[in-house]
């Protein structure tokens, strides 16, 4: 039922709320574009302060009369691009990394919720996965040497090994980290192991998983240039070490900056999935970014 005191009481307010939305948005959108600004300018402080000490050739300490500059960085990195073995390095080691990473990510979060649900599964296999998890996955090279019949497949192990723990342990901590009060509730009205699994725990468990596979992701690239560099032959890894040998170091920070850029843009697209997946939680103010 609608009166004509009614409408006029709640237009003002209903006004106000529509013009606030496109304020709010405005807001969000210019704090975005200065967000971007400061971090861009960021990098311009940093390049514009390598390229001063390598060309006065300064000696603070540290030594940068040897270090390429940016320019011979740059020059060296548009002669890559005009090649097929770069784009082919690229290629090798993103598809090392992925598959060692999706097989990480599977195995790692089966076995993290595995472990927390059951008693008698955490006691027949945390033992032996304690006793091997503080060994650096790069320790592990030799191993993968001896058991793997090709480089390529030791190389996926190692990556997998990087990012298998921090996942599964991080799943872990998230399923033994949710409140029994959510399961006590779907079983009180009829819900079984399935549905509590499938609707409750891993729905439940989704930020610190995200947050497992975003350091495994990291530790992962660590570990599969270092093994490009000890028994690959293409990569980006095996590439940046071979320009050492050849003491090209322009081409060595070419290497740096792509390994850094590929690690960036995986980490940040895990980041975005599990934004995109964890919608339901509360946000802090500022946290969407």
């Amino acid at each position: 039922m609608s009166t004509p005191a009614l409408d006029a009481t709640l237009a003002p307010a209903a006004g106000a709320a529509d013009a606030a939305t496109p304020g709010t948005a405005r807001a969000r959108t210019t704090a975005g574009l200065r967000g971007w600004a400061v971090r861009l300018g960021s990098l311009a402080v940093v390049v514009a302060l390598w390229q001063w000490l390598t060309a006065t050739d300064a000696r603070v300490g540290l030594r940068f009369d040897r270090l390429p500059s940016p320019t011979e960085v740059a020059a060296e990195f548009g002669r890559q691009l005009g090649t097929g073995v770069y784009y082919l390095d690229l290629a090798q080691s993103m598809i090392r990394i992925l598959t060692g990473f999706a097989l990480a990510a599977v195995a790692g979060i089966a076995l993290g919720v595995l472990v927390a649900r059951s008693r008698w599964i955490g006691d027949l296999l945390l033992p032996p996965i304690e006793v091997v998890r503080p060994i650096p996955a790069i320790a592990l090279v030799p191993i993968a040497i001896l058991v793997f019949p090709t480089d390529e497949q030791g190389i996926v192990f190692i990556t997998f090994a990087a990012a298998f723990f921090p996942i599964m342990v991080s799943t872990r901590h998230a399923v033994r980290a949710l409140p029994t009060l959510w399961e006590d509730a779907v079983r009180t009205m009829g819900g079984g192991r399935a549905h509590v699994l499938w609707n409750v725990v891993l729905p439940g468990t989704l930020p610190g998983v995200f947050g497992g596979l975003s350091v495994g992701m990291g530790v992962a690239w660590i570990c599969v240039i270092s093994a490009e560099m000890i028994s690959g032959e293409f990569g980006v890894g095996y590439r940046t070490w071979h320009a050492y040998t050849v003491v090209d170091y322009p081409a060595v920070l070419v290497g740096m900056a792509s390994i850094g850029v590929l690690g960036w843009v995986t980490s940040a697209s895990i980041e975005l999935l599990g934004r995109r997946l964890t919608r339901w939680l509360p946000r802090g103010e500022g946290s969407a970014r």
